[in-house]
């Protein structure tokens, strides 16, 4: 399992569960807050590996487990569709997420080999993710 590492370049944040906002009195609300996750997040999405400039030869997502307890990947996957394109492109995942822990899944390798290796990943694949944009989605 990777461990868990500083935010990089996102191109989306972390997935949030919800804002939950409590009328007081007058007509007032507090302050939005998040809810707590009850699942995995996307804590990490690094695009552009391997490109002029980047830290890491390799694209990679990041999941991470906020709760107390494993969570099975099994029958899950991380799924990139670039910000003009029509279709997603895929990396299937099995294994488990270990509680409080990280899961790297490591992506396509650029043309521009770096120095800084990403740590043994939990999964590969091969999807080439834009630098800039893009959507990342982790479904079951």
């Amino acid at each position: 399992m990777s461990t868990h590492t500083p935010r990089r370049r996102a191109l989306i944040g972390t997935l949030v569960a919800g804002l939950v906002a409590s009328p007081l009195a007058l007509g007032l609300t507090a302050p939005a807050q998040a809810a707590p996750s009850t699942g995995l997040v996307i804590s990490e999405v690094y695009g552009g590996g391997g490109n002029g400039g980047a830290t890491f030869s390799n694209d990679f997502i990041e999941l991470f487990n906020p709760t107390s307890s494993p969570i099975s990947v099994a029958g899950m996957s991380v799924q990139y569709r670039s910000s003009a394109g029509t279709s997603a492109q895929v990396t299937s995942l099995t294994g488990s997420v270990p509680a409080g822990g990280s899961y790297l899944v490591q992506e396509a390798v650029g043309t521009t080999v770096t120095d800084k290796p990403l740590p043994a990943p939990d999964a590969t694949g091969s999807i080439a993710m834009s630098g800039s944009s893009g959507l990342v989605i982790l479904a079951s």
